[in-house]
C-alpha cells in the first residue's frame, strides 16, 4: 500500500490529466436541425454561437430562444458523456477506492 506522500502525489497527478483532458473536449451542442449550434469544451464554458438567419425572427424572439437553450443543453449532454467515458476510468490506479471517477 503506498503512503500518505505517494497517495497525494498520485492524485495531484490525476488532477494534472484531469484538467488536461478538460481542456482537451470540444463538443457541438445543435438544435433545429443544425439551425443553432454552439461550441463548449470540457468545463461547459461555451466557446462559440452558430445561428443560421432563417430562424432569426423578430416576431418569434421565443422559438430562437428555444433553439439557443436546446442546443445548450445538447452540448453539456455530450461533455458530461465525454467526462464519464473519457475521466471515469482514470480512478482505477488510485488506491483505497478513492472516489475520483464522480469528478
Amino acid at each position: 500500500m503506498p503512503d500518505m506522500n505517494q497517495m497525494m502525489g498520485m492524485a495531484k497527478n490525476m488532477a494534472k490529466r484531469m484538467e488536461e483532458e478538460m481542456d482537451a473536449i470540444n463538443v457541438e451542442g445543435n438544435a433545429g436541425g443544425g439551425m443553432v449550434a454552439v461550441n463548449m469544451d470540457g468545463h461547459k464554458r461555451l466557446k462559440a454561437l452558430r445561428i443560421a438567419s432563417e430562424v432569426v425572427d423578430p416576431a418569434d424572439i421565443e422559438m430562437l430562444q428555444d433553439l439557443i437553450l436546446a442546443a445548450v443543453n445538447d452540448a453539456q449532454t455530450k461533455v458530461e458523456e465525454k467526462l464519464k467515458s473519457g475521466l471515469g476510468g482514470m480512478a482505477g490506479g488510485m488506491p483505497g477506492g478513492f472516489p475520483f471517477g464522480a469528478l
